[in-house]
């Protein structure tokens, strides 16, 4: 199966679609567009059907936009090991309750965690008692 690759860039208010294979551009209004009036590109150009080929998009962004979103992924990454610092941070404290005689409500109450996760949190430390 022959796979047609079709690079896009935005141009002023429209993406333009630059098939490869063909050498032929077409362009469209919304991004959503974009797959669609690739195909029809192809299929008029080259008198295939949709069935008979793939279609591979490779969409160029300005370097600005690249540059926002590699500084959005290390930031959500960055959060996502805060957040397990903090679980991890709770989980102590519950821990640290809990063997001191506290019951898990006033735990929660305490803590202001609910009871129910405060009974996660002492669960996990007994699975990972049972596992040491």
């Amino acid at each position: 199966m022959k796979t047609y690759h079709a690079e896009v860039a935005r141009d002023g208010r429209f993406w333009l679609i630059r098939v490869r294979e063909i050498d032929r551009s077409t362009q469209a209004l919304r991004y959503k567009d974009v797959v669609t009036m690739a195909n029809e590109l192809i299929e008029i150009m080259d008198g295939v059907g949709n069935d008979e080929y793939d279609l591979h998009l490779e969409v160029h962004l300005p370097s600005s936009v690249k540059d926002h979103q590699a500084r959005a992924e290390v930031l959500r990454e960055e959060a996502q090991r805060k957040q397990a610092e903090a679980a991890a941070e709770h989980r102590a404290a519950v821990q640290e309750l809990l063997a001191l005689g506290v019951s898990q409500r006033e735990a929660g109450e305490v803590l202001g965690m609910s009871f129910q996760r405060v009974s996660q949190f002492s669960s996990l430390r007994r699975k990972t008692a049972r596992i040491v």
